[in-house]
């Protein structure tokens, strides 16, 4: 199971967001660079770098998101405000491994395999008691997370994000993870919530069966637990691969 640490950016600077509410905003380094490569050295093989200007169409920071990329060893994956090829073009470019496409996604899913012959494609799932949200959040789509899993079969993973629990430490879903687990065989990555190691080893452990096959999830994001001191990369990274 992969460990994502998260580098949020908004005007440069590395901050993190309660429920994603821009109001409730918590900044943590004006050296996103910096932050990246401790966790790298720490072990990190994947960085989760969301631009959060992007996503709310206030400007964007592909320029920090390229030193990120350039700059450490790590694979890094970005989302916020991918949109369109060019986009996704513009990220592949500056280094990027793989892209995250939330809105754009729901409201065009033939949009993602267009992107997905550029640059590997997850779907970004947010939802709030599992309708899918789109606009940074603001709105729902009528979309469930159960119908979604099946309309990309083009994308490399799904990012599950349970918008009540992120930036809360609230603990993960981990039963509405494992029902998506039952539905789809793209690789599913946990987001939001995580806030000590014990929910690293619920997430590592759950696991459905379905037809004779197990699943388990992918890999998990986490932020605010590591900014906060919960716990490092380095123990997340021990708790994950045990």
């Amino acid at each position: 199971m992969k460990l994502y640490p998260a580098i949020d950016l908004r005007g440069g600077n590395v901050v993190r967001l309660e429920q994603g509410d821009f109001a409730r905003e918590t900044g943590y380094s004006n050296d996103p660079v910096a932050v990246a490569s401790s966790f790298v050295d720490a072990g990190a093989e994947w960085i989760h770098v969301v631009d959060l200007d992007a996503a709310a169409g206030t400007g964007n920071n592909r320029s920090v998101v390229q030193r990120i990329a350039r700059t450490v060893s790590a694979k890094v994956q970005t989302g916020g405000g991918v949109r369109s090829l060019d986009d996704a073009q513009e990220l592949a470019d500056a280094g990027v491994a793989r892209v995250v496409m939330g809105s754009a996604a729901v409201r065009d899913p033939g949009l993602v395999d267009a992107v997905a012959k550029v640059v590997d494609v997850a779907v970004g799932l947010d939802h709030r008691n599992g309708e899918v949200a789109t606009d940074g959040w603001l709105r729902g789509s009528t979309l469930t997370l159960s119908s979604a899993v099946g309309q990309y079969p083009s994308a490399t993973a799904f990012i599950v994000t349970d918008i009540s629990r992120d930036g809360m430490l609230a603990g993960p879903d981990i039963d509405g993870l494992k029902s998506l687990l039952s539905l789809t065989s793209t690789p599913v990555i946990a987001s939001g919530g995580v806030a000590e190691l014990g929910d690293l080893r619920e997430l590592r452990d759950a696991r459905v069966a379905t037809d004779g096959v197990v699943r388990t999830l992918a890999g998990v994001i986490v932020g605010k637990a590591i900014y906060e001191g919960r716990f490092d990369v380095r123990d997340a990274l021990k708790v994950l691969r045990a």
